[in-house]
């Protein structure tokens, strides 16, 4: 089985926002990442690139403090490199 990949672009230009930049999203791609209104998204900085994915709500498990994991993400952030070379130990 072979996946056909789809390459689309948009372009956005940068405007004042208050004090601040913005950028629109257009609707392709709010419907590509199933985002709505209220909804987070988190921004992924990688090699000069930045990904943009939509924020998936967890349940916690009972006990696990959503600050706690919030770090421990941190941590797993900005220490991955170290994580992947370790895995070929």
């Amino acid at each position: 089985m072979t996946l056909a990949v789809v390459k689309e672009q948009v372009e956005r230009k940068v405007t004042r926002v208050g004090n601040s930049l913005g950028v629109t999203l257009p609707q392709e791609v709010l419907e590509h990442l199933q985002i709505t209104q209220g909804d987070e998204i988190r921004f992924e900085f990688e090699d000069g690139h930045v990904t943009i994915k939509k924020k998936v709500d967890l349940k916690l498990p009972k006990g696990v403090d959503a600050e706690f994991l919030e770090q421990m993400n941190e941590m797993i952030n900005e220490y991955d490199e170290t994580f992947k070379t370790l895995v070929n130990r």
